[in-house]
């Protein structure tokens, strides 16, 4: 990895949350699809002050309200976590690999590896094909060694947001 600094980005900007903000983190949470009107008179507001007090929150990037999918269920089953080692400029490399199609995520780490992505593939015939075609030639890249998932135990999208 290169010896500059991560660079900053405008979407890691906090916001100031209160209270309110961190109740309605929690409801959107469990139900994303909660409408402004089941939302408000959970944190005492009208349902425009929601709708308002949400915009805020996604325009702010403290929240995304997506679907999430299950791997499994769209034919995914095989999941890795990839390690790689980085000769030269980390980020093209976590651009790169960002740009591959079954890649999920990509995060820059300190430590033994310089990145981590995930991937999820049809079968391991696909996931070898990524790894040997895609990835190990890709410029930039010293390493790769993969860690291919048998379960997930923990996949949690809600935590507590509190600053208690």
């Amino acid at each position: 990895m290169t010896s500059q600094s991560p660079v900053p980005r405008p979407h890691l900007t906090r916001i100031p949350l209160d209270e309110i903000d961190h109740q309605l983190i929690g409801l959107l949470q469990r139900d994303g699809r909660a409408s402004y009107a089941e939302l408000a008179p959970a944190v005492g507001l009208s349902p425009p002050a929601v709708r308002q007090r949400v915009q805020r929150l996604v325009e702010g990037n403290v929240v995304q309200i997506v679907a999430v999918t299950d791997p499994l269920a769209l034919g995914l089953p095989v999941m890795a976590l990839v390690g790689v080692k980085v000769s030269g400029d980390a980020m093209a490399v976590a651009d790169a690999l960002g740009a591959i199609q079954r890649v999920i995520y990509v995060v820059i780490t300190g430590g033994a590896y310089d990145l981590f992505a995930e991937i999820v593939c049809e079968d391991m015939a696909e996931l070898f094909d990524i790894i040997n075609t895609q990835l190990r030639p890709m410029d930039g890249v010293a390493s790769v060694e993969s860690f291919p998932y048998f379960d997930i135990h923990t996949h949690r999208f809600t935590w507590d947001t509190s600053t208690d």
